[in-house]
């Protein structure tokens, strides 16, 4: 009989032994799913304020973008303004070469009249004396 109680005994601490291991792995599970959560709710952190963060950064280069097409904008009706002021005084000189011709056929008189260069036939040649513009990158990242 003793023999009997000996293995009741021991298959009780065998199925003790089982519930204990089965309880630790359950503990280890659960605490392996709540490392793995608060991985994950990291990576979401993370991503996020790479989100903001860029975000941010394509507002700001939305920004310049505008600031420099404005100040394109700007200089471009500059230019057509000027464009259009050499066109008149070209057409002015041109009246005033011609009042002059007649004044030198009609006194005999020789005058000198200076030839009118044509800018927009040879933009590249540039018929006055050029002056040097001062450039820096500053003026395009600003």
């Amino acid at each position: 009989m003793s023999s009997v109680q000996q293995q009741s005994s021991s298959g009780s601490d065998g199925s003790a032994t089982v519930d204990e291991k089965k309880r630790k792995r359950m503990l280890s599970n659960r605490e392996s799913a709540r490392r793995s959560r608060m991985k994950k709710q990291k990576q979401m952190d993370d991503l996020t304020s790479e989100i903001t963060r860029l975000e941010m950064s394509n507002n700001q280069l939305q920004q310049g973008i505008e600031v420099k097409e404005r100040g394109y904008a700007e200089i471009e009706s500059r230019n057509n303004v000027m464009r259009a002021q050499v066109m008149e005084l070209t057409d002015r000189l041109q009246s005033l070469n011609s009042v002059l011709q007649i004044f030198e056929e009609v006194s005999g008189l020789a005058v000198d009249i200076p030839e009118i260069p044509d800018p927009l036939l040879r933009p590249w040649q540039v018929s006055y004396p050029t002056q040097l513009i001062p450039a820096s990158s500053d003026m395009f990242l600003g």
